[in-house]
């Protein structure tokens, strides 16, 4: 049964974590093929659910840890009806393994529920397309069809909210928002950005954030940005009344662009204790910042260090 659905505690003052880069740990650390980019296909083993759980569980130790609350996102960004076929599995096959991703969660959280202050599950959302580029877009009604399944199969788990992550351009965003109201989720919207500090589809962060809004009545419980460097977008903050509206950040550990980090062949993890440095002169931009973790290239040590140093400077 989910437990914060109506009342998401990561909305009040308490800082909460989330995990890193999910998908380049288990490739370049665990030494796993994931087809398509596809986390969720390591559900299908015994090995890989294991994998899983060892994952979760690190930043779950870092949580209890450091005394703040922990948001355990699903391994189902690329568990949606065209990735899915992608890779020759039906829509009832691709509902079941979002669902196994929430069963999944939920047994780390009974691990840590009398350890943590608040285990959050989210059901993880990834873009149609690629989440580096907006050519092929669809329309906020389009988006809101083609994003629903995934939403429904989710509302029918333990999951407390669904999380929309690279969404490269506006109506995609609308169009999540949109289905998981009518879905009765709490949802965010997660912005990816090019160095430039603009979605890839050339919009600032602002008027990503002004315009979903403004289409669909403020349904986003909060945004985020993700899978970019604070480099890339802390001076696209600007500290306008839109920036109380991101309540989380998910940055990666390098500075690269996205088109480097594609065609990189080694893990670029960065500095972990200066990445939690830059976290601070976000925090100072963003006042509702709650919710911090990692992407492409960081794992539990920067997500360690993002806590560590927003607690001494809280």
């Amino acid at each position: 049964m989910w437990k914060y659905r109506d009342a998401l505690p990561q909305l009040g003052d308490e800082l909460f974590l989330t995990d890193g880069g999910l998908e380049t740990v288990l490739m370049f650390h665990d030494g796993f093929e994931l087809p398509e980019f596809a986390a969720f296909v390591l559900l299908d083993s015994d090995e890989g659910r294991r994998a899983l759980r060892r994952y979760f569980r690190a930043y779950a130790d870092v949580a209890r840890d450091q005394g703040v609350g922990c948001i355990l996102e699903s391994m189902t960004y690329r568990a949606s009806e065209d990735w899915g076929a992608r890779l020759g599995l039906s829509r009832s096959q691709i509902a079941d393994r979002n669902r196994q991703g929430i069963a999944l969660l939920v047994e780390i959280r009974s691990e840590y529920e009398d350890e943590i202050p608040h285990v959050v599950i989210s059901g993880c959302i990834g873009p149609r397309d690629s989440g580096y580029h907006a050519e092929d877009r669809m329309t906020a009604a389009e988006s809101a069809s083609y994003h629903r399944p995934q939403i429904a199969t989710f509302r029918e788990t333990a999951a407390d909210m669904v999380a929309a992550y690279t969404v490269p351009y506006v109506a995609e965003g609308a169009g999540v928002a949109m289905a998981a109201r009518e879905e009765g989720m709490p949802a965010v919207i997660s912005f990816t950005v090019e160095t430039d500090g603009r979605l890839p589809s050339g919009e600032t962060l602002r008027d990503a954030v002004e315009q979903i809004d403004e289409m669909t009545d403020s349904a986003p419980a909060y945004y985020m940005i993700n899978c970019a460097h604070p480099t890339h977008f802390a001076d696209a903050l600007d500290g306008g009344a839109w920036t109380d509206r991101v309540r989380a950040v998910r940055a990666n550990a390098s500075s690269k662009s996205h088109a480097e980090l594609d065609e990189s062949q080694e893990l670029d993890e960065g500095d972990p204790v200066d990445l939690g440095r830059q976290y601070l002169v976000l925090a100072e931009r963003l006042r509702k910042l709650s919710v911090v973790g990692g992407c492409c290239g960081t794992d539990h040590r920067h997500v360690a260090e993002i806590c560590r140093a927003l607690n001494a400077g809280a």
